[in-house]
């Protein structure tokens, strides 16, 4: 029963914009902050309503909330027997919600402040159906998914949102409503996935919040979190395969069904074939192989194989054809504190250093271990600015897994390309811009050059077959943004003459490229602002 109710001032006051609905289980030790992240919302308190429910906490929990009851009107409190997991008091709270929209609020994580009135805004301005808000790791724990970009319509197939079906996201609560969706009780993994699946499989408009950090998602110091605890995992694999029944129903084969399927496999299919797997014996570790089989053998098409890194590649195909030592040491090498570098080939295609790679006595295809594709070049700039008549660029560039190499900065005109020496500490670069030498040695000519990074590096560390990459340097801070546009780099963006030696002086802009920000450096004749096309 709620510890506050007045039906008569809830039969009168007008409903509220977003109901908050709190599961709680003998988490304590994070209910100030939980709680009180919800309370310190700048959105009007009287247009949210607190629904926390209490299953059956034994830590003091409950008595916390019934007190908290007493100070914040807007908190309804409800208590009902443990039930196993989050998915009854989701329900319960979900019952009892009055708002326009529905928020679940984990009572372990915590809300930016400004975090409803965002998402709520978003909703309102372009009737969606689902908000996302942008997740943020904390105390060892990472976000599910990076949202960078604020989007009002984006779907499962073209965005990253499908990657995170957690509940903490805003819904529009006559849409759950007319859909009848509801979180699966009783269980305490993949709870929300029938609800977040359909959720998002259905809606009319997903949009997402990604300029403000709306959801913290904390890791907890004795690691009870529930995606930490141990489970029946063969009983898991089956309710996994009812679930992913329910998206095959929903989506017919072909690509737009392999998109989710891939996240699938890395999310659910192939999550429980690391410490779990290798903690069971011989027959539990069989069980659990033959319990994913099935899941394999349906929705595992080459799109998807393909599409997986090499560890969850390996893993899929020895689930696939039955082999059991081969997938054992796949899962112990991924257990290890330092792997090996990767082989490199003379050609320049890159594998994953798995046990058994062209093992003629194993059926492990070479193909699985080819991360060639996935060798992407880290890279950030962190800074620039002119000082005798160079520009001064330093950075970070590094290809993961790899040893020592050489970096250097192209310049990449229609004329052709340069290069000049970058001098590196570790992962950490800075290289000197000077358009008397830039073009080997020689004056840089007029026109437009476009700035890259590039790092070429072996697997040994000095010699052998390397790997090169390279990539667009990108300002960090967004035109218009406070930053090196405003701040200290500023004068880095300002037009300003330049020797060039013997070519004679010339005008040098740097500027942003649009619409991806590159940053680039014009060399000419004075002019009005940056070449067509340009942005400061």
């Amino acid at each position: 029963m709620p510890a506050s109710d007045d039906t008569t001032a809830a039969a009168t006051a007008p409903p509220p914009t977003v109901s908050v609905v709190i599961p709680v289980h003998n988490t304590r030790p994070y209910l100030d902050r939980s709680l009180g992240s919800v309370f310190a919302q700048t959105l009007d308190p009287r247009r949210i309503q607190v629904i926390a429910v209490d299953d059956g906490s034994t830590d003091g929990s409950a008595q916390y909330l019934t007190e908290q009851a007493r100070h914040h009107p807007n908190l309804t409190v409800l208590h009902q027997p443990a039930s196993g997991g989050a998915g009854r008091p989701r329900n319960v709270g979900l019952a009892h919600a009055r708002g326009d929209y529905l928020f679940f609020l984990d009572s372990d994580d915590h809300l930016g402040t400004e975090a409803l009135a965002r998402l709520t805004r978003m909703a309102q301005a372009h009737g969606s159906d689902i908000v996302y808000g942008r997740i943020v790791g904390a105390d060892g724990r990472a976000a599910p998914v990076d949202l960078r970009t604020t989007a009002a319509a984006v779907t499962p197939f073209d965005s990253p949102v499908y990657w995170t079906l957690a509940a903490y996201k805003l819904f529009r609560r006559s849409f759950v409503e007319r859909h009848r969706l509801r979180f699966t009780e009783g269980r305490l993994l993949a709870e929300d996935l029938p609800f977040g699946i359909t959720a998002l499989l259905r809606a009319q408009t997903v949009s997402v919040v990604a300029d403000y950090d709306c959801y913290y998602l904390h890791g907890r110091p004795d690691d009870s979190n529930a995606s930490r605890q141990d489970t029946d995992w063969c009983d898991y694999l089956d309710y996994i395969g009812g679930v992913l029944a329910d998206v095959a129903a929903e989506v017919p084969p072909g690509a737009h069904r392999d998109t989710l399927m891939v996240r699938h496999f890395h999310g659910e299919i192939l999550m429980p074939f690391a410490a779990p797997y290798l903690a069971r014996d011989t027959a539990g570790r069989r069980a659990m192989a033959a319990a994913a089989r099935p899941l394999v053998e349906c929705y595992l098409t080459d799109r998807v194989l393909a599409a997986l890194p090499p560890g969850l590649r390996l893993r899929a195909h020895c689930l696939r054809h039955a082999l059991h030592d081969e997938l054992t040491a796949v899962v112990r090498a991924d257990t290890g504190t330092r792997p090996p570098p990767p082989h490199i080939d003379a050609d320049g295609r890159v594998f994953a250093p798995y046990p058994y790679f062209r093992d003629p006595a194993r059926a492990l295809p070479e193909a699985c271990y080819d991360l060639t594709d996935r060798m992407v070049l880290r890279q950030r700039l962190t800074g620039w600015r002119w000082s005798g008549g160079a520009v001064h660029l330093r950075g970070t560039a590094t290809l993961p897994h790899l040893g020592g190499g050489t970096v250097e900065v192209l310049l990449h005109g229609s004329a052709g390309d340069h290069r000049v020496p970058a001098r590196c500490e570790g992962e950490h670069w800075r290289a000197a811009v000077d358009p008397a030498t830039a073009a080997d040695g020689r004056p840089l000519p007029d026109g437009t050059w476009g700035l890259k990074v590039a790092v070429t590096a072996h697997a040994d560390g000095t010699t052998g077959p390397a790997l090169r990459r390279e990539a667009w340097l990108v300002p960090e801070t967004p035109a218009g943004a406070p930053g090196p546009s405003h701040g200290p780099d500023a004068a880095g963006l300002t037009p300003r003459t330049v020797a060039r030696g013997p070519a004679g002086p010339a005008v040098a802009t740097l500027f942003r490229s649009r619409p991806h920000g590159h940053l680039h450096l014009h060399l000419g004749t004075p002019c009005a602002g940056p070449p067509v096309g340009a942005l400061w």
